[in-house]
């Protein structure tokens, strides 16, 4: 024998090759789970261009591959114009600076999502995953000016209405129109994805946060939600007028006829996540993010919105200075919201437990049990404040509906004094659910946002190998993991574990959750069958 090489073969191939080597005897179930390669499963889930007309097309820049696919539209620059040209039958290109939430509303509608900013964990990245949405992001190489509505890239300038192409898989961009080959899973699919299922001992569940998302997930195998962001809930129509009076309110009383509007929805929301769900459990995140996201910047948005909730432009721009924050993202956000504003607590308890007690009413073979998770805790005082809050609303909600439902509140270990005093935190969370975005960024001290514009020297130099954001540090984070799980088993033996940070759909980091003994990880609903196959490979190399 002179030489061998492994064979390249597409995924559709890989998964037939394995399916007939096991009809044929030649090899195991578990066996032919471990020769496909889970991140191959990507090419199934999504569209990808057509091989023909990618040779012949030139690529003009390239960011990182933020969410995978391929697509082509017309180059648009805000979520207004992508949803005005959506609506006529385009196909579109949302290109930002960054995305923020006000833009879910265009980014639903865009074939692609491209950003000058951000990186694996940026908004624009994690909404994507999501959506199932191809998206590039952080190429800083992009140079925009939105007046004129145009952008320079790699010598070329994109006018707005002009075709481009993006590669969320690899990070490529193209300045012309390429064309695309529908995602197809065959029968084989269904087959191999059963046998993962049979060796895998972690379970998989999805970050989730509308019915739709739910729905996917659970179509690729979800397991339930174990993430759904509370926020992203607040930004339609009159939801994001409420949130913005309540953030304006100056006293308890306003603030909390401002919540009494967003309530309804609120639980509204929850309700069609639990239908959706059919009993599978949810972990439903309280606001996290800081109040400045809900408010503009634009001089013209703050004059419209002062007129809208009846105040001054000057109070209003008062309200956005005194919201102004040097570092946001770690400033006032997460359950530091909730003790500064106990009411907002109150109404999200409020919500989730009278859904659960009215789709538990509609549906009892449910048995829906609530998942509350406070998130950015890092004293166990605060967490005791917070749920005090959750507990005494709760259990009067159901005392007063005359049921017997049981409920859990946990946290999220995200900052590393969490996991550092993680058997204090235990005495009152029932559950830990990592979340490795910001663990990964408050380890490191790095913005999981900005990183990209330096971590490029960093490979080259060969100080990482990889993006932390998108695979886990195991040495450095992974350790804070680690010691978390030890530490809380050892006050609550029967604590809950899971992950619901984005390495929760990547393969190596996978493996090192099912080895620290997580009992779930959580991701992104086009990432759950790379999750399941990922579990399943940890399960049988361990063996």
């Amino acid at each position: 024998m002179l030489q061998t090489r492994n064979g390249k073969r597409t995924a559709t191939a890989a998964l037939k090759i394995a399916v007939d080597l096991v009809d044929e005897g030649m090899i195991t179930e578990e066996e032919a789970v471990l020769r496909v390669d889970p991140k191959q499963l990507d090419s199934l889930l999504h569209p990808q261009f057509d091989t023909a007309a990618l040779k012949k097309a030139e690529v003009i820049g390239k960011g990182l591959p933020a969410s995978p696919g391929a697509a082509y539209g017309r180059v648009v620059f805000t979520a207004g114009t992508a949803k005005e040209w959506a609506d006529k039958g385009e196909k579109v290109i949302l290109v930002r600076l960054e995305t923020s939430p006000e833009d879910i509303e265009g980014m639903d509608v865009s074939q692609g999502i491209l950003t000058v900013r951000g990186g694996m964990t940026s908004h624009a990245a994690v909404v994507a995953r999501g959506m199932g949405t191809c998206c590039v992001s952080g190429c800083g190489e992009i140079k925009i000016d939105e007046e004129k509505k145009l952008f320079t890239l790699g010598g070329k300038t994109i006018k707005e209405g002009d075709y481009i192409s993006l590669d969320g898989s690899t990070g490529n961009i193209y300045g012309e129109a390429i064309a695309t080959v529908a995602a197809s899973i065959s029968g084989n699919f269904g087959r191999f994805m059963a046998w993962a299922d049979a060796a895998r001992t972690l379970k998989v569940r999805t970050n989730a946060d509308t019915p739709r998302d739910a729905a996917q997930a659970v179509k690729f195998g979800a397991e339930g939600i174990g993430l759904c962001r509370t926020e992203h809930m607040f930004f339609e129509g009159d939801r994001i007028k409420a949130m913005r009076e309540m953030i304006v309110a100056k006293d308890v009383e306003s603030r909390k006829k401002a919540l009494a509007k967003i309530l309804p929805y609120q639980q509204g929301d929850f309700e069609a996540m639990y239908e959706a769900l059919e009993g599978r459990p949810m972990t439903v995140r309280y606001l996290d993010p800081p109040l400045h996201e809900f408010l503009p910047t634009k001089q013209e948005d703050i004059v419209e919105l002062a007129k809208e909730l009846n105040i001054t432009v000057e109070e209003l721009k008062e309200v956005v200075s005194s919201l102004h924050e040097f570092n946001p993202m770690m400033g006032h956000r997460g359950c530091r919201l909730a003790v500064s504003y106990p009411e907002i607590a109150e109404m999200q308890t409020t919500a989730v437990i009278k859904a659960a007690i009215n789709v538990n009413k509609k549906h009892p073979e449910f048995n829906i049990v609530p998942e509350i998770m406070i998130p950015l805790i890092g004293e166990i005082k605060e967490l005791k404040f917070v749920k005090n809050i959750v507990t005494s609303t709760a259990d009067k909600l159901i005392a007063e509906a005359g049921v017997n439902m049981q409920y859990h509140v946990g946290t999220m270990i995200e900052i590393p004094r969490a996991a550092i005093t993680a058997d204090e935190i235990a005495t009152e969370a029932e559950f830990f659910s990592f979340g490795t975005n910001d663990l990964t960024q408050m380890t490191f001290g790095f913005s999981r946002d900005d990183a990209g514009n330096f971590l490029d020297a960093y490979y080259d130099n060969n100080i990482y190998e990889s993006d932390p954001f998108a695979r886990l540090d195991q040495n450095g984070v992974g350790t804070l993991v680690k010691m978390a799980v030890e530490k809380g088993k050892v006050t609550r033996p029967d604590i809950k574990l899971g992950i619901c940070g984005e390495h929760g759909g990547d393969p190596s980091s996978v493996e090192f959750f099912h080895k620290v003994g997580l009992d779930y990880v959580s991701c992104s609903p086009f990432r759950v069958p790379i999750a399941r196959l990922a579990a399943a490979q940890a399960a049988i190399n361990s063996r």
